[in-house]
C-alpha cells in the first residue's frame, strides 16, 4: 500500500525552521550536519514564502458580483 504524502502547514514548517535555526546558532553541532540542516532550513524558507505568496495573492482578490475574482486595488 503507497503512504499518501501529507502537507505540512504553513505553521508546521515555520516551526522547524525555528527549530534548525536555534540548532544552528548554538554552534554545537559537526559542520557536515549543520550543512544538512541549512540546506533542508533553505527548503524550508523557499516553502513557507511560496505559501505566503499565494495566500496574499488570495487575499488581494475580491469576489465580483458575477461570481468570478478579480485583483483588489485601492483607488487614491
Amino acid at each position: 500500500m503507497e503512504k499518501e504524502k501529507k502537507e505540512t502547514s504553513f505553521e508546521e514548517n515555520l516551526s522547524k525552521l525555528e527549530e534548525i535555526v536555534k540548532n544552528l546558532e548554538s554552534g554545537n553541532i559537526p559542520l557536515d550536519e549543520a550543512i544538512q540542516k541549512f540546506n533542508e532550513a533553505m527548503n524550508l524558507a523557499k516553502i513557507c514564502d511560496d505559501k505566503l505568496k499565494k495566500a496574499e495573492e488570495s487575499v488581494n482578490q475580491i469576489l465580483k458580483d458575477d461570481g468570478g475574482l478579480e485583483n483588489f486595488q485601492i483607488e487614491e
